[in-house]
């Protein structure tokens, strides 16, 4: 069966078991606000593929690079705006690119110019 990236399906364990962790380090990244994991009816904690991909993150970040947990959220958060700006970005070229395809001129159009403002006081009968 697949499953939605954002869908909450795996328990604390297999998570720890999956990332080779100790489920207290994941509690502990959850209490530094570092992750977020859904909760089921019992208050059971349910990760997401999304969820493990961050804290795969999060463990490159502290073990190979040696970042500890404040600059893990920093930089974290810094991602996220990244993320945001890039979003907003890409649908405003959309937007723009749709703009001038509603207002492409023909060919046999393109060397009509507008008068400036100048002709039109010189010129005005």
């Amino acid at each position: 069966m697949i499953h939605q990236y954002d869908e909450p399906v795996y328990l604390i364990s297999v998570v720890a078991k999956i990332l080779d962790i100790h489920p207290q380090t994941l509690r502990q990244y959850e209490r530094e606000n570092l992750i977020c994991p859904s909760r089921s009816g019992g208050r059971i904690r349910m990760y997401s593929q999304r969820d493990i991909d961050k804290i795969k993150l999060i463990l490159r970040l502290t073990r190979e690079l040696g970042v500890n947990l404040a600059g893990v959220d920093i930089i974290l958060r810094l991602k996220d705006n990244v993320d945001d700006m890039e979003q907003e970005i890409a649908q405003l070229r959309h937007e723009v690119q749709k703009s001038r395809n509603a207002h492409s001129v023909s060919p046999d159009k393109a060397l009509v110019t507008k008068k400036s403002i100048y002709e039109m006081i010189i010129f005005e009968e």
